[in-house]
């Protein structure tokens, strides 16, 4: 497993050595949307009985930073990589398709879960937050942040230059984000609009995430866990096979 350490532990520096603009920067970004929403709409939106709009939005906020971090590690690697030339280096050695899988994904899992926090403990002075099923928190940050670092890998991979990974992110990641429910809840939505919510995957992950702070949600939160469980599998199955093939990045 040294190769696989190695690997991991240059993926953490990566984003380590920029932590100003790989984690301080989500996490002002975060509070924006929080100070400008919740002063807008603190008084005239209550989403479920007892919870403030505020409180309601840092758990989506927490969420979204975990999701579109761990999204950005992965993919940023590997186009960087694939530009510079120096992915040659990491295809030299001899890793399997399983270990190159495994630590770009826990790096990016870590990154995703480190911006989440900082998230969560800046934006938490501005609320009042319970934990009313503290297990949903954490099973729902480690999927979410899983599937999209596997998202991401997939998007690294495919992709041949940065105008292509910002289309992935742009036309993809973000339209999803934004319409699975951070800044509402899909109820409030017309009947066609909820069907369509409920098949965005990225819906389930904020919905299960934010059960485990109110013991409130749109969707039963076992529902959801199975419902991003098989996103993942299903995601882990084609990037683990994209490596074994050496899909765009051997030719």
């Amino acid at each position: 497993m040294t190769g696989f350490q190695t690997l991991f532990y240059k993926e953490m520096l990566r984003f380590w050595k920029v932590a100003t603009q790989t984690v301080a920067a989500p996490i002002l970004t975060a509070v924006l949307y929080l100070l400008i929403f919740g002063h807008v709409l603190e008084d005239h939106v209550q989403v479920y009985p007892g919870v403030k709009y505020t409180a309601f939005l840092v758990p989506g906020l927490v969420m979204m930073s975990v999701l579109q971090n761990a999204f950005a590690n992965s993919s940023s690697s590997l186009i960087q990589s694939k530009i510079t030339g120096n992915l040659v280096f990491v295809l030299l050695t001899p890793l399997s398709h399983w270990e190159l899988f495994g630590a770009y994904v826990l790096a990016a899992v870590v990154r995703g879960v480190v911006v989440g926090s900082g998230v969560f403990l800046v934006t938490a002075w501005f609320a009042d937050m319970s934990f009313a099923a503290p297990w949903w928190i954490l099973i729902f940050g480690i999927l979410g942040a899983s599937m999209l670092g596997t998202m991401g890998l997939i998007a690294g991979i495919w992709a041949e230059k940065f105008d292509q990974l910002a289309a992935f992110q742009n036309f993809l990641i973000m339209p999803a984000t934004f319409l699975s429910g951070v800044f509402y809840s899909v109820h409030s939505l017309p009947p066609f609009w909820q069907t369509v919510s409920h098949l965005n995957p990225f819906f389930y992950m904020i919905d299960g995430f934010r059960y485990g702070f109110f013991g409130q949600s749109d969707v039963d939160p076992l529902i959801s866990c199975l419902a991003v469980a098989f996103f993942l599998l299903l995601l882990s199955g084609l990037a683990v096979q994209l490596l074994k093939n050496g899909y765009k990045l051997r030719h």
